[in-house]
């Protein structure tokens, strides 16, 4: 089975081909309903794709809900208390906070410019 990536309107989802159905199966990730699709063909599980974004944020329009976002701005990282002591007294040593620290270790880690 071979997996790949799809990616419309922001979302995403994993893509696998399941050799013994002979079908492309898809799964959108990063929110919390449940968004499947499959298709017989590239074409077709594109097309089953598009629709079941479309479809989802069709359906939170009528019912009032707000559509989840695959990735937000935020995120909790449990730490232990040590490791919270350091990033914190390092970031104090560079004169920075302790938000702009992590942000500063994450790009370097991903070897991304801030």
């Amino acid at each position: 089975m071979m997996n790949s990536m799809l990616e419309y309107k922001g979302y995403h989802a994993s893509v696998a081909f399941d050799a013994e159905d002979n079908l492309f199966i898809g799964e959108v990730y990063g929110v919390a309903d449940s968004l499947n699709f499959h298709g017989t063909s590239v074409e077709e599980l594109k097309e089953m794709f598009k629709q079941s974004i479309d479809n989802y944020l069709d359906l939170c329009e009528k019912i009032g809900k707000s559509p989840d976002k695959e990735y937000q701005d935020t995120f909790h990282v449990t730490v232990s208390p040590e490791m919270y002591r350091q990033a914190v007294s390092q970031a104090a040593r560079q004169n920075i906070t302790l938000n702009q620290y992590v942000i500063k270790a994450i790009a370097q880690s991903l070897n991304n410019p801030i």
